[in-house]
């Protein structure tokens, strides 16, 4: 039986946080006896873009901090990295660490941050989709890698937690290459599950002290949760992080996805919980993403004129030039390179959006904003 350790915190106060991120990792037994002395460990981190720890949008530089000296104090030698949206250069990872907190994490710490930004190509043998891929080199030279990951929901798909956490080993714009082929949630679901099964980290957790609901992973509202989630298993640690949020875990396609290829059921009685008790936590459900909707036609109609009605009435991003600034961010991480700056002002192509939005993720200003068709509410609540 899987096991999933919870912990609570109600701020981000460092002693505070390092109790409750102990505490949820000596939870777990396994932790101890596979990680060995003098082991290279990556903490590969959520560092999605350029924002502040307030904005919640990026793991906790307290988080970080805490599970650096847990295991430092294991006697590992211990490395911080990320491949953040955008490009991936030295140049933007500098400044990426210093706003979200890492570089003073390695300066209270002595552990390093990875500058390295080179990629390696794998031969994914296990892979059911993505057996070719590019990823950063640091995860390959390792011997172990932990996730530490952001507890928020997604405008694709609807939660992001440990599993997709893991796309940040894919390097900087390939990540836009991948998203392209990945045009669907259940498609990306396969491909982020053949990077997890890759890359195999020795653990996750899950920093849910604050958390974001509705438009996540970037423009969505800030949550205070007050917990942390650990697991060897990140598939079990994301059912009970989309169960907190008040999701039906199947609902979350990378679980979904995980129970088709057999890797956990998804069932929150096939798991064992230590700490913190499920019963005890009491959080209101969590705003879904304005991109997403229960269809109310399902089941009613062929599914061919369902998916018809899916497509024809998806939502759509729209920008507000007023907080554009022209950076051009969008156009550089958009898959289907459907975004025109010439004007200094982004001009999308609504026919051939895919729907992933990541212009609306990767927006610095919050310019880029979610629009239903009109009669969306007919057709999906």
């Amino acid at each position: 039986m899987e096991i999933v350790s919870i912990a609570q915190s109600k701020s981000y106060k460092q002693e505070e946080v390092e109790k409750a991120v102990y505490d949820c990792l000596d939870g777990i037994p396994g932790i101890k006896g596979r990680l060995k002395n003098g082991a290279r460990v990556l903490v590969k981190v959520n560092l999605l873009k350029k924002n502040a720890p307030v904005d919640a949008v990026t793991t906790h530089p307290a988080v970080v901090e805490a599970i650096v000296r847990y295991l430092q104090g294991l006697g590992c030698s211990v490395i911080i990295g990320d491949s953040p949206g955008g490009p991936y250069n030295v140049k933007r990872l500098i400044s990426i660490y210093k706003a979200t907190g890492m570089t003073k994490v390695s300066e209270n710490t002595g552990c390093e941050l990875n500058y390295d930004t080179s990629a390696v190509a794998i031969l994914n043998e296990k892979a059911q989709k993505l057996k070719q891929m590019q990823i950063i080199k640091i995860a390959e030279e390792v011997d172990f890698i932990v996730s530490a990951a952001k507890f928020k929901t997604h405008g694709m798909m609807l939660y992001t937690g440990g599993v997709k956490n893991l796309f940040g080993v894919i390097p900087g714009l390939t990540k836009a290459e991948y998203h392209f082929k990945m045009n669907n949630a259940e498609n990306f679901a396969h491909h982020l599950i053949d990077i997890c099964e890759y890359i195999k980290p020795v653990f996750t957790i899950i920093d849910a002290i604050e958390g974001m609901e509705g438009d996540g992973p970037s423009a969505g509202e800030k949550r205070q949760v007050g917990l942390l989630l650990a697991s060897e298993n990140p598939y079990a640690l994301d059912t009970v992080g989309a169960h907190i949020m008040g999701m039906r875990p199947l609902q979350v396609p990378t679980v979904k996805v995980a129970k088709e290829r057999g890797l956990f059921s998804g069932e929150l009685k096939e798991l064992s919980v230590r700490g913190l008790q499920l019963e005890d936590i009491h959080i209101p459900p969590f705003k879904l993403p304005g991109s997403l909707g229960k269809s109310l036609v399902s089941g009613k109609v062929p599914r061919f004129v369902e998916e018809f009605l899916i497509n024809a009435l998806r939502a759509q991003p729209v920008f507000n030039y007023n907080r554009c600034i022209s950076c051009g961010e969008c156009a550089r991480g958009c898959p289907a390179k459907i975004i025109d700056m010439s004007s200094g002002k982004p001009i999308l192509d609504l026919n051939q959006c895919i729907s992933c939005f990541c212009c609306h993720e990767l927006c610095p200003k919050r310019a880029v904003t979610i629009k239903k068709h009109w009669l969306h509410r007919l057709v999906f609540r």
